[in-house]
């Protein structure tokens, strides 16, 4: 059995998103379908469009979704139908090494599925019959998705769609960042560079977290606005503040202890390093190009003990953190609904990406 859905594909790199109708196969075994209630419009779907991601189309984009669940398949426990449920866009084995090590954002599993569900096969079709790849292992920008069952965690069901979906990647990824990998502590100080969707939530991250003061690093006034909202203590625009390096030395005394790079160039994540003070930790969390390099002085590692990491969706172990964090948005202590500042339609979709390059938007939501 298949149905028939809306979904914005990228039909060809550097050109618009297109909106078209597919089929959607039912779930096999240890897969659910899910009808799509809210999916949140990333920037790391633009990243597939224009190839800093290489995934190569026609490609069903979105991971950043929430839905109510539609059919299950054979063996699947976790779930059942009419569940409301967060998309993981990691597809979590259990079994591999570093599921074992409690660092399931690392699992081998989601390294073999980039376009197809983790059996390697596919779900969509177009109109010709010709399948369409699955961005992240699950393409959830459509009306149904069919999906591993470990790609859906469970949620309480009186939590909007429309927020909860900004859960499974903005706010896991940014937050994350902040609270899993950094571990950042009650006192410290954090800068932040880029105040998109992950900046703002690596901010109320730290904020949460007890760290003061909180510096946001951007280019547009508008998002360093919204950056005091979530949390910021100090902006600093480098259009007309100069040299941001030198401000937060100024502002936190002689570098921060926490940095977060959430741009994913060179010139930022030199800046990031250069910004944290001796001993401290230096988070990447904005996505490169592939191949994009970084050339550093070897000298700062050894003589200030920094710190350079990488996060990947904020070292997200999923089935914990997705309930906590809607759990402190419940408690009015992380900011969802401020993060979501406009609606769409799927029929509108190009101009939602439109307003993401344009910086409209914290986060535009697609809501079916």
């Amino acid at each position: 059995m298949t149905r028939k859905a809306k979904a914005v594909i990228c039909r060809q790199l550097d050109q618009p998103v297109v909106v078209e109708t597919i089929e959607v196969e039912s779930p096999r075994r240890n897969e659910v379908m899910v009808k799509m209630g809210a999916c949140g419009v990333c920037h790391s779907d633009l990243s597939a469009t224009n190839g800093t991601l290489p995934l190569p189309p026609p490609l069903v984009l979105g991971h950043e979704a929430a839905g109510v669940v539609e059919e299950v398949g054979e063996g699947v426990t976790a779930v059942a139908v009419g569940d409301p449920v967060v998309i993981c866009w990691i597809p979590i084995c259990g079994q591999c090494r570093y599921c074992g090590e409690g660092r399931p954002a690392l699992c081998d599993r989601s390294a073999r599925a980039s376009i197809t569900l983790p059996d390697g096969t596919h779900r969509y079709r177009d109109g010709n019959g010709d399948p369409v790849n699955h961005f992240a292992g699950v393409g959830v920008m459509s009306e149904y998705a069919t999906v591993h069952e470990s790609n859906v965690i469970k949620i309480d069901p009186d939590v909007p769609l429309e927020k909860a979906a900004v859960v499974g990647c903005a706010v896991m990824t940014g937050v994350g960042a902040a609270i899993n990998t950094a571990a950042v502590t009650p006192g410290s100080s954090a800068v932040v560079f880029g105040c998109g969707g992950i900046g703002l939530n690596a901010i109320q991250g730290a904020a949460l977290a007890g760290a003061d003061p909180i510096v946001a690093v951007d280019t547009e006034d508008k998002k360093l606005e919204m950056a005091q909202r979530f949390g910021a203590t100090h902006r600093v625009n480098p259009k007309t503040d100069g040299d941001p390096v030198a401000r937060i030395h100024e502002l936190t005394g002689g570098g921060a202890d926490y940095g977060f790079e959430c741009v994913g160039l060179s010139a930022t994540i030199q800046q990031t390093f250069d910004a944290v003070g001796k001993g401290g930790t230096a988070v990447l969390v904005g996505v490169p190009r592939p191949g994009d390099p970084i050339q550093m002085a070897v000298f700062p590692f050894v003589f200030t003990e920094k710190t350079l990491k990488g996060s990947l969706y904020g070292s997200a172990q999923p089935h914990f953190d997705f309930p906590r964090l809607i759990s402190l948005y419940k408690a009015n202590r992380l900011k969802l609904d401020e993060l979501v500042t406009a609606t769409y339609s799927i029929d509108d979709a190009p101009r939602a990406f439109e307003d993401m390059v344009s910086g409209a938007n914290a986060r535009g939501v697609i809501v079916f």
